[in-house]
């Protein structure tokens, strides 16, 4: 091997990249009243979700040490990259960059380089995937580098949520704004900024109709579509997601598509029946 990429949790694994050994989860943790979960591959979404809908409270997470992303890094190749979710809303891309900087002090003949995805979800799959094939193509590190930014800064991330209640525990959202949009069931189409951070686009009564704005803001923002890849990750909506990429494939051309269901720290914010979409 020589390179490893290390993705945090927030990132969904493709089944491929569970069984690719260059390619190293690192899990965040959550927290939920008296309950403990970490995100690998032993977390139990309906559980998590059924502990969600019971508590009055609102489930935390805790993103993964220095010492497991040094750990991480330090697999005897040549060149380690991380993928995490945007630095504005985890310390995640942080903890990576100490490890980084810890281990070039001990090996600094190594090439480490940390992405911030500026992103979550299947959009961290997406720029993992993005690296291996700029790695299989044998790019030099440094032209790895820039065109994976570059990569990076042309993504677009949207997603709807069916329940705000996350938003509303953890005081995103007012009580009373919550309680409208929902006896409303009032839906926001959120669109993440280039500097990771999140906006709301528009709203609309009912979740397929804020759906067809999700797909028609994507249809419109997107350039050259046909040169890129469509990713859907939902949590405990199968069908749902299937008819988001079904919509968009009517609007768009696109060079491949992955869909996925969601891991533990995007369920924990997408909660149950949230889409994200990112291209």
């Amino acid at each position: 091997m020589s390179y490893t990429i290390v993705m945090d949790s927030c990132g969904e694994r493709t089944q491929e990249m569970k069984q690719d050994p260059r390619i190293v989860s690192a899990p965040l943790t959550m927290q939920l009243d008296e309950y403990s979960f970490v995100d690998d591959d032993t977390f139990d979404q309906a559980d998590f979700l059924r502990k969600i809908a019971a508590s009055p409270n609102c489930p935390k997470s805790a993103c993964p040490s220095p010492d497991y992303y040094k750990e991480a890094f330090d697999q005897g190749t040549e060149r380690a990259y991380a993928v995490t979710l945007s630095a504005e809303l985890s310390g995640s891309y942080n903890s990576a960059m100490l490890a980084r900087k810890l281990l070039l002090e001990e090996k600094p003949e190594m090439k480490i380089h940390v992405f911030n995805s500026r992103s979550a979800s299947i959009g961290e799959t997406l720029i993992t995937r993005k690296i291996q094939e700029c790695e299989e193509a044998g790019m030099e590190f440094e032209q790895l580098v820039e065109t994976v930014e570059s990569y990076i800064d042309g993504q677009n991330t949207y997603f709807v949520l069916e329940n705000l209640e996350t938003l509303r525990k953890n005081g995103r959202l007012s009580n009373l704004k919550a309680f409208v949009a929902s006896a409303l069931k009032i839906k926001p189409v959120m669109k993440a900024t280039p500097e990771g951070t999140i906006v709301q686009l528009d709203q609309a009564r009912g979740i397929n109709k804020a759906l067809v704005k999700l797909v028609n803001y994507l249809a419109e923002d997107v350039e050259n579509p046909e040169e890129k890849v469509l990713a859907l990750s939902h949590c405990n909506c199968p069908d749902r997601a299937k008819m988001v990429r079904d919509a968009i494939l009517e609007r768009i051309p696109v060079k491949d598509v992955i869909l996925l269901d969601s891991a533990g720290i995007t369920t924990m914010y997408a909660n149950d029946g949230g889409v994200v979409v990112v291209i």
